[in-house]
């Protein structure tokens, strides 16, 4: 999927499907700056469906007993793709759950950005001068689709959906607060928005005249030593786009393979 970055210069883990697999992670790479006495921490993200699989009991369990600084940050959005929250448990959300395993937990407004700010910031204070993990439940809503097949009206009714998009749109909520305070103003909105397109339309420009990747990319960078199986399927790649060369742009290069 191609959402599944990652970034060993920003310490961001690459980004998995399985639901929940990287909190059990995060706890261990916790752990080890624990041991390593760095002064850091972890953060574990996901959302209250990742909250009903087993590796979320197994991290809160395995960061409490071996008090590793970890954050777990839950965005209960009440909808496990086309499942709501009453269909996974029947607990007052997510927070209890780590209080259960001895984790120090708390219940934010996931739409409110100022106390969003606050609560991961003292949780990232606590979990790295105490030394304990921390959860932060961060109650909110997923106006949007699930994915690009999911059609959500269909098991939701589209006044609810309307209703958090008008009332409890974070970005609406914050920019009323700073335009109390008066930092803020239609003209400077107007201002920025311009601004944004043109900067996102010229980096649109730039990245659409960079030379694409050969395809063997794909296919040679994860091993040091590509395996015969990553070996044969790049040579029927290859064979594929030769025979079917309508079918593939032809601006990506494909490199010959050598017979094994």
């Amino acid at each position: 999927m191609p959402v599944h970055y990652g970034s060993k210069k920003l310490n961001y883990f690459t980004v998995a499907s399985t639901i929940a697999s990287q909190l059990p992670h995060a706890v261990g790479a916790a752990y080890s700056l624990k041991m390593d006495g760095k002064d850091a921490c972890v953060v574990g993200y996901f959302g209250d469906g990742g909250s009903s699989e087993g590796d979320f009991h197994a991290a809160l369990n395995f960061a409490a007993v071996l008090e590793a600084p970890v954050i777990f940050l839950c965005r209960n959005n009440g909808w496990a793709i086309s499942t709501p929250a009453s269909d996974q448990f029947r607990s007052d959300g997510v927070v209890v759950k780590g209080q259960a395993y001895g984790v120090r937990s708390i219940r934010v407004d996931g739409n409110d950005a100022l106390a969003m700010y606050s609560a991961v910031r003292s949780a990232r204070e606590m979990a790295i001068t105490e030394q304990k993990p921390i959860l932060i439940e961060a109650v909110t809503y997923r106006v949007g689709h699930h994915t690009t097949s999911d059609d959500s009206t269909r098991y939701r009714p589209l006044e609810e959906i309307e209703w958090w998009q008008m009332a409890r749109n974070p970005l609406t909520l914050y920019r009323k607060w700073l335009e109390s305070n008066g930092w803020w103003n239609d003209e400077a909105e107007a201002e920025l928005r311009s601004n944004s397109r043109k900067e996102l339309l010229k980096a649109i420009q730039v990245a659409e005249k960079i030379e694409k990747p050969p395809v063997g990319d794909m296919f040679t960078d994860v091993y040091d030593a590509v395996p015969s199986n990553l070996f044969e399927q790049e040579k029927l790649l290859q064979q594929t786009v030769t025979r079917y060369p309508q079918d593939y742009p032809s601006d990506v290069p494909v490199r010959a393979v050598p017979s094994s």
